[in-house]
């Protein structure tokens, strides 16, 4: 039996996660109470028309404020009873929030007379403490679209190929903000980059005129190898504190050149000693619009 508890705050795209757990044959349940997660582990686990089930369900703010208190507990017992269990706690910031609900005219659940919008956004984090603190992933999904979110979260939680730590190395362009999710950080806008070399600007990081180009520096070389020799030591001592997912992100200015080139080079060395290993590219552009990279 695997378990995925999805959570956030409204307008963080929770309805979205189910739907694509639902589409990867996950029976999903919106706005389960919390109390009665115990119950469901224990009818699942008994069925005997159910073989290796994948079961997701949506806790949320909706939930009355003594079962979200609960949930530490109620977590720990499924556990105890060795269920894989996955706590998924979707967010996006204040005002990314507030533009979602004014662009919907949904009506947010914690609003009412006296507590307006904004002061329902702020309070529905401080509800649901209990789960942020407990999350084994966290997604940022300010700066997802829909069809970026449902990706995220099929490399995440569907292509995770084995129990154990999901490492994903991640690059990512400064200048579209740093990824609010990640673990460890490495800036690499030190490097030559091969925006400035007019024949190279359109390509990006995967293309191999740019794979040639970085392969040829020595700043690059020297990079790869501090990065990787840090990497291959510790992460190994995460994956032991037990750790459900790790993020490694590597950032240049724009994404496209620099940190794409190294993500991908970083991720397939680490995939030949390290089980687990995703690798993503926030910001590639494949055009010949100008980013500088």
């Amino acid at each position: 039996m695997r378990l995925v508890i999805v959570s956030g705050r409204s307008g963080s795209g929770k309805s979205t996660a189910l739907d694509v757990l639902e589409d990867n044959d996950f029976y999903c349940i919106d706005n389960l109470p919390a109390m009665l997660l115990p119950e469901l582990a224990e009818r699942t686990l008994l069925s005997t028309e159910l073989v290796h089930p994948n079961i997701a369900v949506s806790i949320d703010a909706r939930n009355a404020p003594n079962q979200l208190e609960r949930f530490p507990e109620l977590l720990a017992g499924l556990r105890a009873r060795h269920i894989v269990c996955d706590v998924l706690y979707l967010d996006a910031d204040d005002d990314t929030l507030l533009k979602r609900f004014s662009e919907t005219r949904r009506r947010h659940p914690l609003t009412n007379d006296t507590r307006s919008l904004a002061e329902a956004i702020h309070d529905e984090k401080t509800l649901l403490s209990p789960i942020i603190d407990l999350a084994d992933l966290t997604i940022d999904t300010s700066s997802l679209n829909l069809y970026q979110l449902r990706d995220v979260i099929k490399l995440r939680l569907l292509d995770k190929p084995e129990p154990g730590t999901a490492f994903l190395i991640e690059s990512f362009g400064f200048k579209r903000g740093v990824p609010v999710d990640a673990d460890v950080i490495f800036d690499i806008r030190c490097l030559p980059n091969p925006y400035w070399k007019p024949d190279l600007r359109a390509y990006c990081g995967l293309d191999q005129p740019i794979i040639d180009y970085l392969g040829e520096q020595a700043d690059v070389e020297e990079m790869f190898t501090d990065i990787y020799t840090y990497l291959a030591k510790w992460l190994p001592r995460f994956a032991a504190s037990n750790r459900a997912y790790v993020t490694i992100a590597i950032g240049c200015t724009g994404g496209q050149h620099r940190s794409v080139y190294m993500a991908q080079r970083i991720g397939d060395a680490l995939r030949k000693d390290i089980t687990n290993v995703q690798i993503r590219h926030r910001d590639v552009v494949r055009s010949n619009e100008n980013n500088d990279a």
